[in-house]
């Protein structure tokens, strides 16, 4: 802006030479009217102008938007205008009349790109904030997605869960039903429930796995289901009274027990320590004459274990013992036919058992009640283990056990645990 026409033209004529669009007005006021019809991004203007100079013109410009750049043409004789208005901070740069060309272009270049920086860091400002609302509104959706589905995968491990547990609770059920034809067929009533309590007990204090004490459990209950083909004779002797064909038979049941097991393909571990539980430490068992750390743990529990009742209940010998001459016919086997820490363990977890028995509480069925635990098994007249000991009866089984004993017009009843007695 210029009051002066020949300026004006010179201006025009160097900036359209060097493609620059230019507007121009003969006054301050013909300057502000312009600004409010059209986007300008560079201001120039001479200081001496009517009306209003250019410092204040140009702090008009200023306060109409900041963002355009703003140059003063000034002669010396304005320089104490020129300074204050640099001090207010109304001008960018000012150049001395008259103004060398290569000089002002270099000026009005340098402000243009400044403002088109200001331009497109603007842009680049308001793609970020348009990014991130969509980065925000897309992380919200993925995070409703996620949480969706893992909403979803907890309910499909939930069901998985339950079905996992239906048949883990299955697979107990059907193993607790061999061990009562297994007890039943050699006329050992409770022997296999005793002995599988007595080694999931040993195997949880020696610190196995879940999974691992779950398999000795298992083996324990059926860790004589090959003895099931034993002719009648063999079952009514003690193995010390075997003939040695009988013997030889005997020796043969591991191997029949494991067979009987092939079938539960995902049970090799039960098989495994069916196989084995005859083993000895210093290799003198059978069926396959191991020793030592060649056998699995689980076998060397239940080796223990069984052979502990058999000595009070069964017919491992030709007379039954005390509960003190057992153990101590089992500890003095330790480093030779048992594991040393097996029966350590075992002793200490069978005296225990034997202690908490003591204080069981023996109750008729009729007062039975929901949630008490059974002590012992419930064997039924004929022998066969209808609840293994340490099950906690609820409303269904109550019934059912109440009705057993009306049907049977038999008086029945149940050792429980004190403890849970009016619990």
């Amino acid at each position: 802006m210029d009051d002066e026409p020949s300026i004006l033209n010179a201006l025009r004529r160097l900036l359209r030479l060097n493609g620059i669009t230019t507007l121009q007005a003969t006054s301050g006021r013909e300057g502000l009217d312009l600004l409010k019809a059209h986007e300008v991004d560079l201001v120039i203007s001479d200081m001496r102008m009517p009306e209003m100079d250019g410092a204040r013109f140009l702090e008009l410009v200023k306060e109409h938007d900041p963002r355009i750049m703003r140059v003063l043409l000034t002669g010396y004789s304005d320089m104490e205008s020129t300074i204050a208005a640099i001090n207010q901070g109304s001008i960018h740069r000012y150049l001395a009349k008259p103004w060398d060309d290569q000089e002002l272009l270099l000026a009005v270049r340098d402000a243009l790109g400044r403002r088109q920086l200001e331009r497109e860091n603007a842009r680049l400002a308001r793609l970020t904030e348009e990014q991130n609302l969509l980065l925000r509104d897309a992380n919200a959706q993925l995070e409703n997605r996620v949480a969706a589905r893992t909403a979803e995968l907890s309910q499909i491990n939930d069901m998985l869960e339950a079905s996992y547990q239906d048949l883990d609770d299955s697979l107990h059920a059907s193993f607790r039903v061999l061990s009562n034809l297994i007890d039943l067929r050699h006329n050992e009533s409770g022997h296999s429930s005793r002995v599988a309590e007595m080694s999931r007990e040993v195997a949880r204090e020696l610190g196995l796995s879940e999974r691992e004490t779950r398999d000795i459990y298992l083996a324990a209950l059926v860790h004589d289901i090959g003895k099931n083909g034993y002719p009648d004779a063999m079952l009514t002797k003690a193995v010390s009274a075997y003939s040695p064909k009988e013997m030889q038979r005997h020796h043969r049941h591991p191997l029949d027990g494991e067979t009987a097991l092939m079938s539960f393909q995902h049970l090799g571990a039960v098989a495994r320590i069916v196989r084995q539980h005859h083993e000895r430490i210093d290799g003198k068992g059978f069926p396959d004459g191991l020793s030592g750390a060649d056998i699995c743990i689980g076998a060397k529990i239940v080796a223990a274990a069984s052979d502990l009742d058999q000595l009070q209940h069964g017919s491992l010998g030709d007379q039954r013992h005390d509960a003190e001459s057992a153990c101590q016919l089992v500890f003095t086997g330790a480093d030779t036919r048992y594991d040393r820490r097996v029966v350590e363990t075992l002793i200490k977890v069978w005296t225990r058992m034997e202690s908490a028995a003591r204080s069981d509480v023996q109750i008729d069925v009729r007062d039975l009640q929901v949630g008490t635990v059974l002590a012992r098994d419930l064997v039924s007249s004929t022998g066969a283990v209808l609840l293994a000991a340490g099950y906690v009866f609820d409303e269904k089984i109550v019934r059912q056990v109440t009705s057993y004993a009306t049907r049977q017009g038999v008086q029945m009843s149940l050792w429980i645990r004190r403890e849970s007695v009016n619990a």
